[in-house]
């Protein structure tokens, strides 16, 4: 890489919210391996895709307007309701012990409050006129990083 500038070219890169996204794609991964064989199929890939989509609703809305922005935040907190679902039926069916149930529930519950606190400063600076419709990649914003960090 030529300097430290580029490698947040794409501006949800830089979101705390999307990294932590991240990482629970990661954890879901290394947890759903302790899940028998005959169910890595559907129960894991099921639980990946919808950890994954959280991210991806992330970084998609990120290069929208504000208002498609906040549509997709709302997406992504649509696939944390999905994780939950898994979470809970993965106890069910006896993969999933007390901590990684917990574990599991206070990420998705974390970044539930982080999307919605995210989606209120964007709701904030839309009302006050700020970039109104812009894209959020190349041009940084301050006041929208300040208010999740």
């Amino acid at each position: 890489m030529e300097n430290d500038k580029n490698m947040f070219f794409f501006r949800f890169e830089d979101l705390r919210i999307y990294n932590k996204a991240l990482d629970y794609v990661s954890w879901v991964y290394n947890n759903t391996q302790l899940f028998p064989e005959t169910n890595r199929l559907s129960l894991t890939n099921k639980f990946i895709c919808a950890a994954q989509c959280i991210a991806i609703n992330i970084s998609e809305g990120s290069s929208r307007n504000k208002t498609q922005f906040i549509y997709y935040l709302k997406m992504a907190k649509s696939s944390i309701r999905e994780c939950i679902v898994y979470t809970t039926i993965a106890e069910k069916l006896g993969f999933f012990g007390e901590s990684n149930v917990e574990d599991s529930r206070n990420v998705l519950i974390e970044m539930t409050k982080m999307i919605g606190a995210l989606i209120a400063s964007l709701q904030r600076s839309e009302r006050q006129g700020e970039k109104p419709e812009d894209e959020f990649d190349e041009t940084p914003n301050p006041n929208l990083h300040s208010e999740i960090n």
